[in-house]
């Protein structure tokens, strides 16, 4: 009897620990780096504190440093589920064969962007896309951006039946939409495009000068910010485990928690949702 223990311990050990470990392993999620940094780290390690708490499994916060760092880190499965724009959000869906949109903010259902104009381009607030901004300097936001570069670039070919590059004499990418709202406020751009909530935001915190810069445009609404996870979760931390995450999101009600989105809370959403996205970005050719 020990001998026959003796042969089946070194071979049922190594399984033991390997299913240990596999129940022990982290959810692990990111979000596209829409601000700084640091800002990130502080507005999602509470949503990571939040959802160990609902899901009962350990949960961590990955920053990533690029919207389409984001997209590969989901594809590579480095997380299961991801703040993504719009856009970046069709990209990982498409990567990732069963992975579908879970959850949106209440405001992501109509999102805009808005144009902001420095104020020596003698451009007035609400004036629009005009012919005055022909020739001028233009900077989007980060290049995978739904709200900071794809829908921006979309309207103004709509509007003037030309390519950014066409249209303006120098344009540039930020980044993310604080550093836009920087630069067009500064005067190193003239003209920029970037996420009205952010706009708001710096906009409450003092600091926009908003007799240096002004929005001069708002975009029609479209739909942008939604909670992504792979399909593959349910087979990893149990049946069900992917509805789970969706109700804790939908039931995200502390004020504090939702200030960090900021959203004033969650609804269910699904990737047809999102097909006027996946259409502009193919016509743009920004998909991949």
């Amino acid at each position: 009897m020990l001998r026959r223990l003796a042969l089946v311990l070194p071979v049922a050990l190594p399984l033991l620990l390997a299913t240990s470990v596999a129940a022990a392993a982290p959810f692990v999620f990111t979000a596209i780096p829409d601000e700084d940094e640091t800002r990130l780290q502080q507005r999602f390690q509470k949503v990571a504190d939040y959802l160990a708490d609902e899901l009962e499994v350990e949960v961590r916060f990955v920053p990533v440093k690029s919207y389409a760092a984001a997209v590969t880190a989901f594809r590579n499965d480095q997380v299961q589920l991801a703040w993504f724009g719009g856009l970046s959000g069709v990209q990982a869906r498409e990567r990732v064969p069963g992975s579908r949109a879970l959850a949106q903010g209440v405001e992501d259902a109509e999102f805009r962007t808005y144009f902001i104009a420095h104020e020596s381009t003698g451009l007035e607030e609400d004036a629009g896309l005009v012919e005055a901004m022909r020739d001028m300097t233009f900077t989007f936001g980060a290049k995978g951006s739904t709200s900071g570069r794809l829908m921006p670039e979309h309207y103004l070919r709509e509007a003037f039946g030309e390519a950014p590059e066409e249209l303006f004499s120098r344009v540039g990418f930020s980044g993310n939409h604080s550093r836009t709202a920087s630069l067009v406020a500064s005067g190193a751009y003239q003209l920029g495009a970037l996420n009205y909530t952010v706009w708001e935001n710096e906009l409450d915190a003092g600091n926009i000068d908003t007799d240096s810069v002004r929005v001069v445009w708002k975009t029609p609404a479209y739909p942008d910010y939604q909670w992504t996870i792979r399909g593959d979760v349910d087979e990893r931390f149990g049946e069900g485990f992917a509805d789970r995450v969706q109700q804790a999101l939908l039931g995200m009600e502390d004020p504090a928690l939702l200030e960090s989105f900021p959203r004033s809370g969650f609804i269910p959403v699904d990737n047809d949702d999102y097909e006027i996205i996946r259409q502009v970005g193919q016509q743009l050719d920004i998909l991949d």
